[in-house]
C-alpha cells in the first residue's frame, strides 16, 4: 500500500509539472502586426500555427489587407497547432465630398450624419447673394476624396442688408430690365411670358412684377417678372425657370459610385431630356429653361423616378374667343 501511495504522487508529480512546464514543442509567438495577412498565414504555418482572420476595421495607420492586431500577443509560448486570431486593416476608406453649397445647416448636417462626416469650424459672413444661414463655400472642396471622420470646415451666409430698392420694370423691354437689374444688384427669378392678346404690351415687354417698386430687397431675393409674349400670342404660358437640382444617394450605392441621372421636361412641346449622364450623388446640377404650357420635370436615378417639380400649370383651354379679341391690358390668362 505504501509503494501504490509513493507511485501515485510520483505520477501526479510528473502531471502537473507537464501541465506548468511548456513540453519540447512549443513556440514562442513573433509580432505579425505590420505585415500582410497572407504573410502572417505564410509564418504562422511554418511554425505549425493556425491563422485565423477574426475581425477587420478601417484604420488611418495601416494599408489595407495589414494585420493590426492578434491574439495571443507576441512573446506568448503556445503549444504548436494554436490559434493565432487577426484583425486586418481596410484601410481609409475613401468617397467623394458632397455638395454643401447653398444648404441650410439643416441639410449639411444630414449629409454630413450620411457620409460620416464631422462639422469643423463654421465662420459667418455677411452674403448678398447666399440667404441668410444658408452654406457660401466649404473646405474640401465639393467631389474631393475625403475619408470617414475627415471634419468639414463651413463659410455660412449671415445674410445680406435689404437695402435694394426695386425699380418699376414694369414698360421695360425684357433686355433693358435685364440690364438694370443687373447693374442694382437685383436677382430675377422666374420670368413668365404671358400671351396677353391684341391689346396687350408689344413681344418682350414687361407687363408685371412680383414685388412692387420701392420695395427694399436683399440682393439674393428673387423677383419674378412677367412678360408679355406678343398681341398675336395666345393659347400657352411660357416660362423661364432656374432650376437647381441635388442628386440623392440611392440605397446600396458604394462611396464614390456614380448614378444615372435623367432630368425629363415634359410641356406643352413633348417630353424631352435636359440632362442625361452620369453624376455623383451629392452633386448639384444647375439650369436655366424654358416651358410652354404645363410643364412638369421628372427626375430619375438609376431609371428610378425619385422626384418630380411642377413648372407651371394652366387649364387646357386658355382662351376662348372673348378673351382672345378684348383682353383687359395687362391681364393674365
Amino acid at each position: 500500500m505504501l509503494a501504490c501511495f509513493v507511485g501515485t504522487v510520483v505520477w501526479f508529480g510528473h502531471q502537473i509539472r507537464d501541465f506548468l512546464s511548456p513540453p519540447s514543442d512549443t513556440v514562442t509567438i513573433p509580432s505579425f502586426v505590420g505585415q500582410s495577412f497572407a504573410d502572417a498565414a505564410n509564418l504562422s504555418k511554418h511554425m505549425h500555427l493556425t491563422a485565423v482572420e477574426i475581425d477587420h476595421t478601417t484604420s488611418d495607420r495601416y494599408p489595407k489587407g495589414v494585420v493590426i492586431a492578434q491574439r495571443p500577443e507576441s512573446g506568448t509560448k503556445v503549444r504548436e497547432g494554436r490559434q493565432v486570431s487577426f484583425v486586418v486593416s481596410d484601410g481609409m476608406i475613401s468617397q467623394l465630398m458632397p455638395d454643401l453649397r447653398y444648404q441650410s445647416m439643416r441639410e449639411v448636417g444630414l449629409d454630413l450624419t450620411r457620409t460620416r462626416l464631422m462639422l469643423g469650424k463654421v465662420s459667418y459672413e455677411k452674403s448678398d447673394v447666399v440667404p441668410d444661414g444658408h452654406v457660401i463655400a466649404q473646405d474640401p472642396q465639393p467631389l474631393a476624396n475625403v475619408i470617414e471622420g475627415e471634419k468639414v470646415n463651413l463659410t455660412v451666409s449671415k445674410g445680406g442688408a435689404a437695402e435694394i430698392v426695386l425699380p418699376n420694370f414694369t414698360g421695360m423691354k425684357i433686355d433693358d430690365a435685364r440690364a438694370l437689374a443687373k447693374r442694382l444688384g437685383v436677382q430675377l427669378g422666374q420670368l413668365v411670358w404671358t400671351p396677353l392678346g391684341p391689346k396687350g404690351p408689344a413681344h418682350g415687354v414687361v407687363a408685371r412684377q412680383s414685388l412692387r417698386p420701392g420695395t427694399k430687397v436683399a440682393s439674393y431675393e428673387p423677383v419674378s417678372l412677367q412678360v408679355s409674349a406678343g398681341p398675336n400670342e395666345s393659347g400657352y404660358l411660357l416660362r423661364q425657370v432656374h432650376l437647381l437640382a441635388s442628386v440623392p444617394v440611392p440605397q446600396g450605392i458604394a462611396p464614390g459610385q456614380s448614378v444615372k441621372v435623367v432630368l425629363r421636361m415634359r410641356d406643352a412641346t413633348g417630353s424631352y431630356d435636359l440632362y442625361r449622364a452620369y453624376a455623383q450623388p451629392g452633386q448639384k446640377l444647375d439650369f436655366t429653361v424654358a416651358a410652354l404650357g404645363t410643364s412638369v420635370v421628372d427626375f430619375f436615378v438609376n431609371d428610378v423616378l425619385v422626384g418630380e417639380t411642377r413648372l407651371g400649370n394652366e387649364p387646357a383651354r386658355v382662351y376662348d374667343e372673348r378673351a382672345r379679341t378684348s383682353p383687359a391690358p395687362g391681364a393674365t390668362p
